[in-house]
């Protein structure tokens, strides 16, 4: 049995699917879990069952600061090895992002997984294109951004879902194996132009500026963590590309200026009425 973590979520759910419709046997973990899945709350390691499972797809439980998520990632590392699992899989970052803000957390639960003594693989996701469009803000009659003129090897969600969904189908194929997971470049203006409007630069202490003062409802780590991702981006340290996801998927990867673009026309103001 295949179990993924994280079942609620965009990435656990579309890996689940993509099992699924594949005819893997495959079940969900999820601290809210529906029909057909486990419940696992990190958070309560006497909730951690993982009897049964063979292959476990460890979708990272992000959203919280470092300490807390790879406490959650050693409580679930931990019952893996307690409860017999045979190949962890884990969704780590991309090898470029050494410099973001959540990369830490990233590679110190890369460490455990190795050295956990199970047979593993680590997919380093890049950074999604629906995320990159999410991050454009609109203002007036065009969209701004902190990125300049840097480029994202952005990667479309459902691609990085069906290349997990391919090595937990298959893991011993996998085994200790890092994969960079990265897509085609896209930069900012050209998600505009797509969009058909003006794109315009701002500074990163502006940038960090609206974060703090003008977006409700983000918690502490975040500001500093997407400030990273704009700083990455803004000089050129997230465009490089690798061949991995094309070899894992056995086909072309989705085009993520497609994506981009529908997620920037999504948070359109006027999108919203």
């Amino acid at each position: 049995m295949i179990l993924v973590t994280g079942a609620n979520g965009n990435l656990g759910s579309a890996t689940l699917a993509a099992l699924r419709v594949g005819g893997a046997a495959a079940t969900g973990g999820s601290r809210t879990p529906g029909e057909g899945t486990r419940h696992l709350d990190f958070d309560d390691r006497t909730s951690l069952d993982l009897t049964g499972v063979s292959t476990l797809v460890l979708i990272s439980a992000g959203y919280a600061e470092d300490d807390q998520v790879v406490g959650r990632h050693t409580a679930l590392v931990d019952a893996a090895v307690r409860d017999g699992v045979d190949h962890v899989v884990y969704t780590s970052v991309t090898t470029a992002g050494d410099h973001l803000g959540f990369a830490p957390a990233h590679r110190a639960t890369e460490r455990l997984v190795r050295a956990s003594g199970l047979p593993w693989t680590i997919l380093r996701n890049g950074l999604y294109a629906e995320l990159f469009g999410g991050l454009l803000m609109w203002a007036d009659d065009g969209v701004e951004s902190p990125f300049g003129n840097g480029a994202l090897a952005a990667v479309a969600r459902e691609d990085l879902a069906h290349a997990a969904a391919a090595v937990a189908a298959n893991p011993a194929r996998h085994r200790e194996r890092v994969y960079d997971l990265v897509g085609t470049p896209i930069t900012a203006g050209q998600v505009a132009d797509r969009l058909g409007v003006p794109h315009r630069t701002i500074g990163l202490g502006e940038y960090r500026r609206r974060l703090l003062d003008e977006t409700p409802g983000l918690l502490p780590f975040q500001p500093p963590m997407l400030v990273s991702i704009a700083t990455g981006i803004r000089h050129g340290f997230l465009d490089g590309t690798a061949p991995d996801l094309t070899e894992l998927l056995g086909r072309p990867v989705s085009d993520p200026l497609a994506k981009a673009v529908a997620a920037a026309s999504a948070a359109r103001p006027e999108a919203s009425l």
